[in-house]
């Protein structure tokens, strides 16, 4: 797996704003099933590691917060 080259042009992205990992959430890390998400631990914000997606939408679903966003390919909608 490729790591991400920046964290904006990764299909997953998390609202820093909304996102509460430093509290200790990790929902969206532990439903990813290619594990590509983290936890930025000088941050204490998740992000994606790596630059694969099955666009399966749970990290979107399940965040309490709803910081994180899946960017669908207009070819898969």
């Amino acid at each position: 797996m490729p790591l991400a080259a920046t964290r904006t042009s990764v299909p997953v992205s998390v609202d820093e704003e909304k996102c509460i990992a430093q509290k200790g959430c990790t929902v969206c890390v532990d439903v990813c099933p290619l594990d590509v998400l983290a936890i930025d631990m000088v941050k204490g914000k998740a992000y994606m590691k790596f630059d694969e997606c099955w666009y399966c939408m749970p990290c979107e679903q399940d965040c309490p917060t709803g910081a994180v966003h899946v960017a669908i390919p207009y070819l898969l909608r």
